[in-house]
């Protein structure tokens, strides 16, 4: 990995507070992604599933983590399965985790080969009488591949029907939305390799650059800083372009007097950032374009300051609909007849304005975290707020990443990222 290693303590401690969750005599089982072919002899990149390295900092294929609190032999309380390796694999594959290096990463003292596990999950399983199966339950998930997990599921379900089943899924949400220091830390290291590679566009950018020279300039400043690359799939969108929320083509001109829209961030020891930025392709804003961008930011630092402890994900949506529909009223966008007449389901500044304000950010872009119960300390969310005007070919949004304190306003993890319209001019045309 290009990353420096994480120190266990981290995962000892997600693991505690994990376990401390589950049932009396309960098991629960975590699987590494699958790698996935796409022909031939061909594989995608390997990307561990969050959840294990969440719990182990096991960053390979074909591990398993087992918890059994209750196990009546103690080195049975936790143990991770590992493909066993050898000199060929070494030769071929290159290193892989030995027992001795999986204790370190991790912290658990029980390694076993993956070639053991059905006999000693068989041994486990006949003291345990509920096992906790870790399906996928994001707000946002649409996935129609069977996974390795599914898969697990389907055998045990099978081979171990007597047995109660609980889920993961609710522990993990509430456990893996609030940070541990080592986490934010690692989040400010994505961040500060994110503002890098956005201090080194500012002076690249001009009329004529393609946007998927822009992407390059990017992944370059990302990797050569000991990132895998992006943290999601980067949009490069210049001007109308910018209108498409999820516009990832990257193969257009970047014109004179257009803005670029550019949501693109690094990812750090698996762990995500997530920045928007817009700036003239020219190095300097219109009038009109500079009067909305002011409209945006002035929406993000507001949106900014409500997110405190106790504050509800929905109603913050609610008030930051407000926010905007201030902002796009001062524009000239929306009139007072507009608000009054809108749609409660579909409020006017949705025409301008459609997507959400914050989400939740760690692990995955899109964060596991508990969004129906009051925000706690140490969660962090994006704030991106944005106003798109396709009549004007003009789409704007700027995002941050921010921690939630104890007291007082949240702490921004992109603070030193260039925002403000005035230094954005000033840095583009040194």
């Amino acid at each position: 990995m290009k990353y420096e290693q994480i120190p266990n303590s981290l995962f000892i401690k997600n693991r505690k507070k994990f376990m401390d969750r589950m049932q009396p005599k309960s098991i629960a089982v975590f699987n590494s992604n699958d790698i996935y072919p796409i022909g031939a002899d061909s594989v995608l990149p390997f990307e561990q599933h969050r959840d294990i390295f969440y719990l182990s900092g096991a960053d390979q294929e074909e591990t398993i983590l087992v918890l059994f609190p209750d196990a009546i032999n103690k080195k049975h309380r936790e143990i991770l399965f590992v493909r066993e390796t050898n000199e060929h694999i070494a030769i071929w594959e290159g290193e892989k985790l030995t027992k001795e290096k999986a204790t370190e990463v991790s912290g658990i003292e029980t390694i076993c080969w993956l070639q053991d596990f059905d006999k000693i999950f068989f041994d486990l399983m006949t003291e345990a009488e509920t096992i906790y199966f870790n399906t996928n339950e994001h707000y946002r998930q649409a996935v129609e591949t069977q996974t390795r997990e599914d898969r697990f599921i389907e055998k045990c379900k099978r081979e171990y029907p007597a047995h109660k089943v609980a889920k993961s899924n609710p522990i993990l949400q509430e456990i893996r939305g609030i940070k541990e220091p080592e986490e934010i830390d690692i989040m400010q290291t994505a961040c500060n390799i994110t503002e890098k590679g956005f201090r080194r566009l500012l002076g690249f950018v001009k009329p004529g650059v393609m946007e998927y020279e822009i992407e390059a300039e990017l992944l370059h400043e990302f990797v050569r800083n000991k990132s895998k690359g992006f943290a999601y799939p980067p949009i490069i969108a210049s001007g109308n372009n910018a209108n498409v929320l999820h516009y990832l083509e990257n193969n257009k001109p970047c014109n004179a007097g257009d803005l670029i829209l550019m949501d693109t961030a690094a990812e750090y020891a698996n762990y995500s950032s997530d920045l928007t930025r817009t700036i003239p392709v020219s190095g300097t804003f219109t009038k009109r374009q500079k009067e909305v961008y002011n409209a945006v930011l002035r929406v993000k630092d507001e949106a900014t300051k409500m997110l405190v402890p106790g504050t509800l994900w929905a109603e913050y949506h609610k008030e930051c609909g407000k926010l905007m529909t201030s902002e796009l009223l001062g524009l000239g966008l929306l009139d007072k007849a507009d608000v009054q007449n809108e749609n409660p389901e579909w409020p006017a500044y949705k025409k301008y304005f459609m997507h959400g304000t914050s989400h939740h950010i760690g692990l995955n872009t899109h964060d596991y975290g508990a969004l129906k119960t009051p925000m706690k300390a140490n969660m962090v969310f994006t704030v991106e707020p944005g106003i798109y005007i396709p009549a004007e070919k003009m789409g704007i949004r700027l995002e941050d990443d921010v921690v939630i304190q104890e007291k007082g306003e949240p702490f921004n993890l992109m603070a030193n990222i260039p925002i403000k319209a005035d230094e954005i001019e000033e840095l583009m045309n040194k």
